[in-house]
């Protein structure tokens, strides 16, 4: 009996990453779709991010001569086990935002990691900017904290349900939710603060890494998008959408189309605009903290 429990477990698990995958893909599809669409361009398909995941799977690994093994293929399975870890952690079962911020920082590591591996320059660039780039994490450090302050609570559940009760924190804590919202649109293709893929270094640190090992790495993207998108909605909006999976996904598709908005009309700043910028906006949420003390 327990084995089949088991089995089923294993099964569910595989099915709502498969989920997230799916929805996550689609809407990194969507938001290409209306950058390309601002900018006067038909732009591909919007099922295009599933078709480039699907055709990059099927494609024979290459390794560079130059790189480092087999760290160069470890850090690529490390990507998708970590946002398959926040996926369960903070979406299905609503754990500690405290583990999720430890896996998002574990995730600067994986990206330096999987740039310095390939022996590139293009790659090491990448990578060595991702470390620069942990400096602009701040928001999501600070938006932790001074929710802890208002709700007494880092568990996901318990933040839902002081929501519940109390109303959408987004009203309490614009400039926190504003702080993360910003975090979203860091981690978006094309996106003003995305140094760490910047064009001119190809494709920062994945530049080498090709087939299946590119497969994987976009599978982790499309993971991450879901997750942070329903994060955000479930931190700032709670059970007002949270609760029904229809109204999560307009939820998630309207924050999709404003932060695709923003990348198609704003152009890439340099890496220390970037990360000055982010702290800045993310030293705004201490006002938030003195209306509370004050109030």
């Amino acid at each position: 009996m327990d084995a089949i429990l088991s089995i089923g477990h294993i099964i569910g698990a595989l099915s709502y990453t498969l989920y997230a995958f799916l929805i996550g893909g689609l809407l990194l599809g969507f938001h290409r779709k209306i950058i390309s669409r601002v900018q006067g361009r038909p732009g591909p398909p919007i099922i295009q991010y599933l078709i480039h995941t699907f055709k990059f799977y099927i494609k024979e690994i290459t390794f560079p001569i130059t790189a480092g093994n087999p760290l160069y293929l470890f850090v690529a399975l490390m990507d998708i086990m970590v946002w398959m870890s926040a996926l369960f952690v903070g979406v299905v079962f609503e754990s500690s935002l405290l583990i999720l911020v430890g896996l998002y920082v574990l995730q600067k590591i994986v990206e330096h990691g999987c740039g310095l591996s390939s022996g590139s320059p293009y790659g090491k660039l990448g990578g060595v900017r991702s470390v620069f780039s942990a400096a602009a994490e701040v928001p999501l450090f600070a938006v932790v904290g001074i929710i802890y302050v208002l709700t007494h609570s880092l568990m996901i559940g318990d933040i839902i349900n002081y929501q519940a009760v109390n109303g959408p924190i987004l009203f309490k804590l614009p400039l926190a939710a504003f702080a993360f919202f910003i975090l979203l649109v860091s981690k978006a293709p094309n996106s003003p603060f995305g140094i760490v893929k910047d064009k001119c270094i190809v494709s920062g640190y994945i530049t080498e890494h090709f087939g299946t090992l590119e497969s994987i790495i976009l599978i982790s993207d499309a993971i991450a998008w879901f997750v942070l998108l329903w994060l955000f909605i479930a931190l700032f909006i709670g059970p007002v959408l949270i609760l029904n999976p229809l109204l999560t996904l307009v939820g998630m598709v309207a924050l999709t189309f404003i932060i695709s908005m923003i990348c198609a009309i704003t152009p890439l700043l340099t890496p220390n605009h970037s990360v000055m910028l982010q702290i800045l906006i993310a030293s705004l949420t201490m006002i938030d903290l003195l209306y509370m003390v004050v109030h």
